[in-house]
């Protein structure tokens, strides 16, 4: 259990969501470095909904293994909204899965900026629409948490799966 409320931790109340949609996800990792992956497999029985995860830290994985566009990275930094969009979508894409997730962001403790201080993230989180529905989307959220580079990596990957949960739980609502 969770130590600020009685539910199940979020990667358990993420995969009883997707399993009871009959839904998978995959996920893209920057600055979390494979941790939410690692959070999702945590759980019994994950494979039932958790595709693969890819750890992109670099520029050249971003745009070889999830297709961001070079022109996005040169110019706005892989800590971005587009860049975000791009990584949550090209996983989603790459593995055939229902969602996809993305992270990037600046861990620390060096890296930031005025505009981007240590601790700004980026989330991505796409869905996948049945063919000819146009209900394929995406959105992006952007934080800033403090702490140490492991606190603010922990932190960053448990807001990602609360996003994911969020428009799992959202999307089933409009259905």
């Amino acid at each position: 259990m969770s130590e600020e409320t009685d539910q199940p931790p979020v990667e358990e109340r993420v995969g009883d969501a997707l399993r009871e949609r009959d839904q998978t996800v995959a996920v893209a990792e920057s600055c979390t470095g494979g941790l939410v992956g690692s959070m999702l497999t945590d759980v019994p029985g994950s494979s039932d909904y958790f595709d693969r995860g890819f750890v992109t830290y670099s520029y050249d994985a971003k745009l070889q293994d999830l297709g961001v566009a070079r022109e996005e990275l040169d110019e706005l930094g892989a800590v971005s909204e587009p860049v975000a969009r791009q990584m949550a979508r090209g996983v989603r894409d790459a593995a055939g899965t229902t969602w996809g997730v993305a992270t990037t962001g600046i861990a620390g403790p060096t890296g930031g900026s005025d505009e981007k201080p240590v601790g700004t993230v980026f989330v991505g989180v796409a869905y996948a629409g049945e063919w000819g529905t146009q209900e394929s989307y995406s959105t992006v959220s952007r934080y800033e948490f403090d702490g140490d580079r492991a606190e603010i990596k922990a932190q960053i990957a448990r807001r990602a799966l609360l996003d994911v949960l969020a428009e799992v739980e959202s999307k089933s609502g409009k259905e």
